[in-house]
């Protein structure tokens, strides 16, 4: 697929929202009391916690196109990426058996440590 088919790649915005939604996605894996979780439970997690569930919304607003595209990008860059910088969990595999219409989820495993 070329750049021209789907237009530049918005870097600047990915990480942007990265840094804006870190903050809730921490909060909640310093609260979460399990060993492994896949990239779908924690979006569940996240819809239980009024200031993440807002936070999550104001997330796929900020990119800017319809729902769908913006959660391909929430669930499939933005979300994993704040998992994968985060010194609490470590990637445990992709979890093919999760239902996730936006992207691959994974498993994440809980190693601790504090941000």
């Amino acid at each position: 697929m070329s750049e021209q088919a789907f237009g530049p790649l918005k870097k600047d915005n990915v990480d942007a929202l990265i840094e804006f939604l870190a903050p809730y996605v921490d909060g909640i894996l310093a609260r979460i009391d399990v060993e492994e979780f896949t990239t779908v439970q924690l979006i569940d997690a996240m819809q239980t916690d009024p200031a993440a569930e807002a936070a999550y919304l104001e997330t796929v607003r900020r990119w800017g196109e319809d729902e769908v595209s913006s959660k391909l990008v929430v669930h499939g860059q933005v979300i994993p990426t704040i998992l994968r910088m985060s010194p609490r969990v470590e990637w445990a595999g992709f979890a093919y058996d999760e239902h996730d219409p936006y992207a691959v989820p994974a498993w994440w495993k809980m190693i601790g440590g504090d941000r």
